[in-house]
């Protein structure tokens, strides 16, 4: 694509929840230091709310390459549509449990006790992160809770961190996992980017992609962005592409207003996107994502 006329290692805004392209500002690197702490305390359960394309799925994977395999094993639930022996059985098999094919939930539920037993004789500590939280059935959230039940005289077995939209908070408050959300001792909420925020964003990008030279868009395309965005990167991630693919084309060494402008008409429903939760893309940039 337009790599080597920018100078570029590799494409900068795709939305695939890339690690090395975290960045330490704008309220991301506050969010991970306030989970390590709360992990280093040895709290049961943490939780980090935002709205759709916010950044917790990378989050969540950066505070995973984050902990110090000498001293913490992690396992990590991404499918939040699991019934309570069924997320058993997905724990157990996060953190490499042996268990015959025929075990029931019960037996399953010591074995994975002696198992959390074992890491924490051996002087680690378990955490498992859960995203998509918002989703997830009552009754499997009840057993989440369960969980944390095991504990030693002085600190739990496992400790979770709960990834979820702002319907978990509407979720925890029902009075069927009231106890649950009473354990919940740290909390964080994403925010959207602002304007300085943005412009920080986006050149950290192109930078991490290997880009190496003046500002590539302007101020009036950044501020196009974070209009059209309402300051939710995986939009932005989007847009910036699109707007670069529009300036490419036109032989342009600089993504201006007009640039964002033409991204914006070839994605219109993005306008909308953030108030519904959920994206629609024409063919050509699901072709894009996809393959």
């Amino acid at each position: 694509m337009y790599n080597d006329y920018y100078g570029l290692q590799e494409l900068p805004f795709t939305i695939t929840p890339d690690t090395g392209y975290f960045m330490n500002r704008a309220g991301y690197q506050d969010a991970l230091n306030v989970l390590l702490v709360a992990l280093r305390s040895g709290e049961g359960f943490i939780k980090v709310t935002g709205e759709v394309g916010l950044g917790k799925t990378l989050l969540c994977r950066k505070l995973l390459a984050s902990l110090d395999r000498k001293t913490s094993v992690t396992a990590y639930i991404h499918n939040p549509f699991l019934q309570p022996e069924t997320l058993l059985f997905a724990v157990a098999d996060e953190l490499k449990v042996e268990y015959p094919d025929n075990i029931n939930q019960h037996k399953l539920l010591r074995t994975l006790t002696r198992k959390l037993l074992d890491i924490h004789r051996s002087g680690r500590n378990v955490v498992l992160c859960m995203d998509e939280v918002q989703a997830m059935p009552v009754e499997t959230l009840e057993t989440v809770r369960l969980l944390t039940n095991l504990e030693t005289e002085k600190r739990k077995l496992i400790q979770v961190v709960l990834f979820g939209q702002p319907e978990l908070d509407y979720l925890l408050s029902q009075p069927s996992v009231r106890q649950l959300k009473q354990r919940i001792t740290f909390s964080y909420k994403l925010l959207p980017l602002n304007r300085v925020a943005i412009r920080a964003y986006v050149n950290h990008r192109l930078g991490v992609a290997g880009y190496n030279g003046p500002e590539l868009f302007t101020r009036g395309s950044l501020d196009r962005l974070h209009r059209a965005s309402q300051g939710t990167p995986r939009l932005i991630n989007i847009l910036a592409h699109k707007a670069m693919l529009s300036a490419y084309g036109q032989g342009s060494h600089r993504i201006r207003d007009s640039h964002v402008k033409q991204a914006i008409r070839d994605s219109e429903e993005i306008r909308n996107s953030h108030a519904l939760g959920w994206m629609t893309w024409r063919p050509a940039i699901l072709r894009w994502i996809f393959g």
